[in-house]
């Protein structure tokens, strides 16, 4: 009896363990696949951007822009509320695709799920109001045109939030030098820098500000990654101005 019980325990934990490293692999997928679809629309706005079209030359005219950054995303604060039914602070699965199919995205319900794993950063089955930002943006980003108006217009968004993260873009791809898709150290240093050659920011500054956007450690920037950093620079739940040196 007590070796029929050892065993059924014993088949618990393996079932469970195994659904562990299932729903990990599940989730590394979908974080690889979202990357590589990001990387690769970066890498195709930058080709299509002449460099006259970026406003920004120097981190000093980003850091210029924060208020304006700051009034844009918080607009998004509206759409947030009125879809957490709940009002606990987070946006489940359930009321993401509501909000989603509301604001007329071509998105598939699979698509969402994907994109709820890959923003829910915490792991805590909820979207926060800060990863909502993320949230929507690449989706905005992602969404093919050809198939939907919604990256010419966001049915219940502003045409603020959309100028808003149509110049996050910008910054993104005025720290991108190379064109890859994800941000280098170097660069990034080399960004930082442009303001005054002569005045270099000191290292330990600049290595904080990448280690701040580099999550994963691997030494390159992603645009989640970079959105997630860029958000707190500004302070979007802040009232006063912060900068990030």
């Amino acid at each position: 009896m007590k070796d029929s019980q050892g065993t059924s325990v014993l088949k618990s934990l393996y079932d469970k363990a195994q659904d562990i490293i299932c729903c990990h692999v599940i989730l590394s997928n979908t974080y690889k696949r979202l990357d590589t679809k990001l990387e690769r629309k970066m890498m195709e706005i930058k080709k299509s951007t002449s460099a006259h079209h970026i406003n920004f030359k120097s981190i000093d005219s980003i850091i210029m822009k924060f208020p304006q950054f700051r009034d844009g995303l918080k607009e998004i604060r509206q759409v947030f509320e009125e879809y957490d039914e709940d009002s606990n602070g987070t946006i489940d699965n359930d009321e993401l695709k509501k909000c989603l199919h509301a604001l007329e995205f071509s998105v598939k319900d699979d698509e969402i799920d994907d994109l709820f794993l890959y923003c829910d950063m915490d792991e805590n089955e909820g979207i926060q109001f800060k990863e909502f930002i993320v949230l929507l943006c690449l989706n905005y980003l992602l969404t093919d045109s050809s198939t939907s108006s919604s990256h010419a217009t966001l049915k219940m968004c502003s045409p603020k939030i959309e100028a808003t993260f149509n110049t996050i873009v910008e910054v993104f791809l005025f720290l991108d030098k190379t064109g890859e898709g994800k941000l280098k150290r170097k660069d990034v240093v080399k960004a930082l820098n442009e303001a005054s050659p002569k005045e270099k920011s000191p290292s330990h500054i600049t290595r904080t500000r990448f280690k701040e956007m580099d999550w994963d450690k691997n030494g390159k920037v992603s645009f989640k990654e970079f959105l997630f950093s860029f958000i707190s620079w500004v302070g979007v739940d802040c009232d006063e101005d912060e900068g990030i040196y």
